[in-house]
């Protein structure tokens, strides 16, 4: 364990970001002896509400070094396996979490971060709402933040975990990479209701359509459903524009002729439960993480789309292990450590749930294709062991980080 008194060592940190990636990395930083305070842009409630997300056994390993992983208990629903499905209806394969893994926890995005912002601020984290970061000083020996009201905080370090459209990225490095569109929108709702289709029993079935994608889980008393439809080129002009109404009738003609809940569900959705379109975007590679008190985690370094199931979990996992490697060591071979320690990791994860995105957006021939060869790559290449190096990922927090 480092002596906090060393100079070398940091004491204070400010959190940019209020998401899943901030508190999870005030509660860390706290936990290794550093001072964090977090500055969220919203106010409570003002922000995205978000469709269902799913918060995997890794994730949760994460969300379990820092005490918040309780906070969930009740609130999402426990998803232990996805379906996949094809337009016909046909089973292409099940993914099923390890049952020696925590369960997956589907639940709204919005109240994901709301719920770790609470249980920060319980544990002691200040958090300061209404502060749109917007530039920072180094000065070598502290960084200075500033904000748009005019306003500054000053701590030892930076972290930024305002997501894949980072300010803070952009100070660390002004060339760095934009996010990378997809090819599809996404769209979606969580209701407290059935709305028309029956408890899945867990399973979270996602369906290859025809002409686009699909998913959607219940419990019999909430549901959560997405879909994804591939679009070449759009203006978020466009998307914005584009009313609740056509909306779900351009979702009712690509899933006509599908064998699945999206018609039932789509008959049932509401304006106050949709969320409204945005193009799914992903950051293969940003070269730079950290330069010289300022470091990223969470989708402000490596976003994967929402094709993976993991942005969340990731996002978790690097708050912890940053706080780890800043508890043992100087400042930059701290970040250095940090760096090394998940570049490999999470860009594989963003590759797969890359893959997955073009099956998504395939064409007739190749959906048929798709189709026929999935059932034989799920069976051997989605097994608990194989899937192993993503869910059962932990970290040993009192292993020395070198």
């Amino acid at each position: 364990m480092n002596d906090l008194r060393r100079p070398d060592r940091a004491r204070t940190a400010i959190v940019i970001g209020g998401g899943v990636a901030g508190p999870v990395a005030a509660l860390a930083l706290r936990k290794a002896g550093i001072e964090a305070t977090v500055f969220e842009a919203y106010h409570p409630g003002t922000g995205s509400r978000g469709g269902p997300l799913g918060l995997a056994s890794n994730g949760l390993n994460a969300l379990r070094v820092v005490g918040a992983d309780g906070v969930l208990a009740g609130v999402g629903i426990p998803t232990p396996r996805m379906v996949i499905h094809s337009g016909t209806g046909k089973v292409l394969g099940t993914v099923e979490t390890d049952p020696g893994l925590p369960t997956t926890t589907t639940l709204p995005r919005g109240r994901l971060a709301e719920l770790l912002q609470e249980h920060a601020a319980a544990a002691g984290v200040p958090i300061v709402y209404g502060k749109r970061f917007v530039d920072a000083v180094d000065t070598g020996r502290s960084v200075i933040a500033q904000f748009d009201d005019h306003t500054t905080a000053e701590a030892d370090l930076l972290i930024g975990c305002d997501g894949i459209r980072s300010t803070v990225r952009g100070v660390i490095d002004p060339a760095a990479p934009q996010p990378r569109y997809t090819g599809l929108i996404g769209l979606g709702g969580w209701s407290d209701g059935p709305l028309g289709v029956g408890d899945t029993a867990g399973s979270f079935h996602m369906v290859f359509g025809r002409k686009a994608f699909f998913g959607h889980i219940s419990d019999g008393e909430r549901t959560g459903w997405f879909a994804n439809l591939p679009f070449k080129t759009f203006t978020r002009e466009t998307l914005r524009d584009t009313a609740f109404e056509q909306w779900i009738a351009l979702m009712r003609d690509l899933f006509a002729d599908d064998d699945s809940a999206a018609l039932t569900v789509l008959d049932h959705v509401t304006p106050e439960s949709f969320i409204p379109a945005s193009p799914l975007e992903d950051l293969p590679h940003v070269p730079i993480w950290s330069k010289g008190r300022i470091a990223l985690i969470g989708d402000a370094a490596h976003a994967t789309s929402p094709s993976s199931g993991q942005g969340a979990s990731l996002a978790a996992e690097s708050a912890v292990e940053l706080a780890r490697c800043l508890r043992d060591l100087p400042v930059p071979q701290a970040f250095a450590a940090y760096e090394q320690g998940r570049r490999d990791r999470v860009e594989r994860v963003i590759t797969t749930a890359a893959r997955t995105n073009q099956s998504k957006a395939a064409g007739p021939v190749a959906a048929r294709f798709r189709d026929a060869l999935m059932p034989f790559f799920m069976a051997r290449f989605t097994t608990p062991e194989k899937m192993a190096w993503q869910y059962g990922h932990t970290i040993d927090w009192e292993a020395p980080a070198t």
